[in-house]
């Protein structure tokens, strides 16, 4: 006797969201199910990785993870050239962190040249990411939003200490946006009904539940993403459809066993192996959790990720 797996029906559907412009569109989210389920209903999109960049050399990333570009994340336009023809991104993910007041401060005038020679530089997607400062995030973000008006790239991140303003931009130059809360549901929740109530579309919408590595909370990252995921399918939730981000390479280069030496901890074995399983085990976690869009940065951990995407639809 065939052996006929047993299946759930949803109520609930994840919007879609597309970017880009043209020929060089990509969309990600539509599924009414949960996470790889294909055998209970539609997954039509793949979930997406988009490669991250930096308006400043990096020079706070690990030497394992700068290696792969090495000669030009000194200057932001050969970086994206280089994702987009040589390791055949789908996306790039622009972070501004040079914008930061402990970093180099830099204007929003600044800012909108950054992203405006991106832009000419590539034809995948945009998505335009601030420092995480929520004053300066949302001056730069306008001047971003603005230098990309109707390149309908993702911005973000919309706190709820800046989301007004950041709002208002991306509805005033066509872009997606990501609304970004402190790992609580009810948070998350809270700030996707206030875009909206500002007239913002929620099929416009990215969920950021925020994240973390690999035995640095990722169990709670987890539920907090499985829980919004239920919402949305099991009780037809709209202010909880939307896809959902997972930004991992800026939590999972940053915690020790993914920098610290061989010579330190030698019975953790190569530094660079282990750094690059770090973050592809981090970002399968998350999209079985639910995530449709990840930010990550090794190449090698991204094709990991990839190939087991395959391997799942």
């Amino acid at each position: 006797m065939a052996f006929a797996p047993p299946k759930e029906t949803y109520s609930g559907k994840v919007y879609a969201v597309t970017i880009g412009t043209g020929e060089n569109t990509i969309t990600f989210g539509e599924e009414n199910v949960l996470p790889f389920h294909t055998f209970e209903g539609i997954t039509p999109n793949r979930p997406i990785i988009a490669y991250e960049i930096q308006d400043v050399p990096p020079i706070d990333w690990p030497e394992n993870v700068q290696k792969p570009y090495e000669g030009i994340s000194n200057d932001p336009v050969s970086w994206a050239k280089f994702c987009q023809d040589n390791l055949k991104a789908n996306a790039i993910a622009l972070r501004l962190i040079g914008t930061h007041p402990d970093r180099e401060n830099r204007s929003p005038e600044d800012a909108a040249k950054t992203v405006r020679d991106v832009l000419s530089a590539i034809d995948v997607p945009l998505i335009i990411v601030g420092s995480n400062h929520a004053e300066k995030d949302a001056p730069v973000l306008v001047a971003a939003a603005e230098a990309a008006k109707d390149r309908n790239c993702i911005i973000g991140k919309a706190q709820e200490a800046n989301y007004k303003t950041i709002v208002a931009a991306a509805m005033a130059n066509n872009h997606k946006l990501i609304a970004m809360s402190e790992l609580d549901i009810n948070l998350s929740k809270q700030l996707n009904i206030l875009i909206t109530q500002m007239g913002f579309d929620r099929e416009r919408l990215i969920t950021d539940p925020m994240c973390s590595a690999l035995g640095y909370g990722l169990e709670y990252t987890y539920s907090v993403m499985e829980r919004i995921r239920l919402a949305a399918l099991t009780q037809n939730d709209v202010t909880m459809q939307p896809p959902m981000l997972g930004d991992i390479g800026m939590y999972v280069w940053k915690v020790k066993e993914t920098q610290a030496s061989e010579t330190d901890v030698p019975q953790w074995g190569s530094t660079e192996e282990r750094g690059i399983t770090w973050e592809a085990v981090t970002a399968i976690a998350l999209l079985i959790a639910g995530a449709e869009l990840l930010i990550m940065r090794h190449p090698r951990a991204i094709e990991a990720v990839e190939k087991v995407i395959e391997e799942l639809i």
